[in-house]
C-alpha cells in the first residue's frame, strides 16, 4: 500500500505580533490567532486525506514560551491525529530548542520527537524508514548530515532536518550543508525546515523546503502551504502543494500617475485591491498599499493620508475579509511650472531638502543613529526592517529622509502663505 504523509515546518505557534495591525484590533486578533488556525488546517488535512503521518521539520514553537494554553492547544491537535491513527514525526529546530514547552509537554504515544544523536523509525509493513535529528541547542553551526544513521536497505528513507542549506536571505545560518550532500546521501526524501519560502530542489532525490504554512507579516508575503507526499508501491514519490494560509500578505502596487481627482484615485486603489483579492488563495487578504506616480494629489495624500486610508478601508468593508496593514506613499507632484512672477518658498525649501546640503549638516548622521538604535533594541527576528546589508541599511535611511521631507512639504503647502 502507498505511504502518504504531510510535510510542514516553521509553524511558529503563537508567534507574537511584531508591529502588525496595532491600529486595528480586529486584524491584530486575526493574525495573532493565524498560526493556531494553520495548525488546525494541517491536522484537518491529515485526517481528511487519511494520511499515515504528519512530519514537522522544526520550529513548531516560536522560542522561549511559557504559556500552558499553547501546550494544551497543541496536545489537543496532536491528540486528534492520535485518535485518527496518524503518527507524528517531529524534530526540534532552533526556536524549539528555546521553548520550555518542549521539555514539559506530555505528547500522545503516536508522536515521535527525534533526539540530537540521529535516530530512525522503521514503519512495519510499509517499507519506509523515517530518520531525524533535533537541535539540542539554539545554535547549530555545523552540518548535521554526517550524524544521520545510514539509510535502511530496501526501504524508502525519509530524512527530517532543520537547515539553512547553503544560506538564504533573511535567515541565520543553521546546520549548513550543500544540496549535493543531500542528493548524494542515499536518502529518498529530505523533509527540510527553517527557510520560510517554499522550494523543491531538483536532483536525483526529492528535497523539499515546504516554507511556512502561515505568514506573519508583509516580509512573509504570498501564498503559504504544506506538502502532501505520496510514496507509491513502485517507490515513486509525488509531492502536491496544499494551501494552508488563513491570511495572505501581499504588497499591492498602485500607479496613480496622471490622476488628478480624489475620487478617481480612491477608485483606482480599490480596483487594484480587488484584483489582488481575486488572485488570493487564502480566506483573508492583508495588503500593503504601495502608491506611486506623479499626481497633483501628491501633497494632499501625504497631508491627509489618514483620511485616504479610512476612505479606502470603508470601501473594502463591503467585500469583507480584506485588510490594509499599511499604506506607503511614493507619489510625487508633477514637474514644476515656470512662474517668473514670484518665488514659492515651499518649493525652494523642497529643493534644499532634496539637495546634499541637508546631508552635510549632520541630518543624515542623526537619522542613521536613531534607526540603528531602534534596530538594535528590537529582538533578532524583527531587525530586518532596515535591510540585511550595509547597502540596504543606507538605502533605507535615504528613503526615510526623503519620505519625511515630502511629508513636511505637504503640510507646509497646505497652509495659507500668511501663516508660514
Amino acid at each position: 500500500m502507498p505511504f502518504r504523509f504531510v510535510h510542514t515546518a516553521d509553524i511558529h505557534l503563537d508567534s507574537p505580533l511584531r508591529s502588525l495591525a496595532l491600529r486595528n484590533p480586529a486584524l491584530a486578533a486575526l493574525i495573532g490567532d493565524s498560526t493556531r488556525q494553520a495548525l488546525v488546517a494541517i491536522v484537518d488535512l491529515c485526517i481528511d486525506q487519511k494520511v499515515d503521518a504528519l512530519v514537522i521539520a522544526g520550529d513548531l514553537y516560536d522560542g522561549d514560551q511559557t504559556s500552558m494554553k499553547t501546550a494544551r492547544f497543541l496536545a489537543t491537535q496532536l491528540g486528534r491525529l492520535h485518535e485518527a491513527g496518524i503518527a507524528t514525526f517531529k524534530i526540534r529546530g532552533n526556536h524549539d530548542a528555546l521553548s520550555k514547552i518542549t521539555q514539559e509537554l506530555i505528547l500522545p504515544p503516536t508522536v515521535k520527537v527525534f533526539g540530537g544523536r540521529g535516530e530512525k523509525v522503521e514503519i512495519a509493513g510499509k517499507g519506509v524508514a523515517v530518520h531525524g535529528i533535533s537541535f539540542a541547542r539554539p545554535q547549530a553551526p555545523e552540518s548535521l548530515v554526517p550524524k544521520f544513521r545510514p539509510p535502511v536497505a530496501d526501504a524508502v528513507n525519509i530524512a527530517i532536518m532543520h537547515t539553512s542549506l547553503a544560506g538564504a536571505p533573511g535567515h541565520d545560518v543553521y546546520a549548513p550543508c550543500a544540496l549535493s550532500d543531500l542528493h548524494g546521501s542515499g536518502f529518498d526524501y529530505w523533509a527540510l525546515g527553517h527557510v520560510h519560502a517554499r522550494t523543491q530542489h531538483a536532483g536525483p532525490r526529492t528535497v523539499v523546503m515546504p516554507g511556512m504554512p502561515q505568514g506573519r507579516d508583509i516580509n512573509e508575503a504570498g501564498p503559504k502551504s504544506v506538502s502532501l507526499v505520496t510514496i507509491g508501491d513502485d517507490r515513486r514519490i509525488t509531492v502536491t502543494e496544499w494551501p494552508t494560509s488563513i491570511a495572505q500578505f501581499e504588497r499591492i502596487p498602485v500607479d496613480l500617475g496622471g490622476i488628478a481627482g480624489w475620487r478617481e484615485a480612491v477608485d483606482a486603489i480599490e480596483q487594484a485591491v480587488g484584483r489582488m483579492r481575486d488572485r488570493t488563495e487564502a480566506p483573508h487578504l492583508v495588503g500593503r498599499l504601495m502608491l506611486s506616480g506623479r499626481t497633483p494629489l501628491a501633497w494632499r495624500m501625504r497631508r491627509d493620508r489618514d483620511l485616504l486610508l479610512a476612505e479606502i478601508e470603508q470601501r473594502l468593508e463591503a467585500g469583507g475579509r480584506t485588510w490594509i496593514d499599511r499604506m506607503e506613499l511614493a507619489v510625487a507632484a508633477p514637474g514644476p511650472v515656470e512662474d517668473a512672477g514670484s518665488a514659492d518658498p515651499v518649493r525652494e525649501l523642497g529643493d534644499l531638502m532634496r539637495s546634499d546640503a541637508m546631508r552635510r549638516h549632520g541630518v543624515r548622521e542623526t537619522v542613521r543613529d536613531l534607526v540603528r538604535e531602534l534596530r538594535d533594541d528590537l529582538p533578532g527576528e524583527a531587525r530586518g526592517f532596515s535591510g540585511g546589508t550595509e547597502a540596504e541599511f543606507e538605502a533605507y535611511v535615504e528613503a526615510l529622509l526623503g519620505e519625511a521631507g515630502e511629508d513636511v512639504l505637504a503640510r507646509l503647502a497646505a497652509e495659507p502663505a500668511g501663516d508660514r
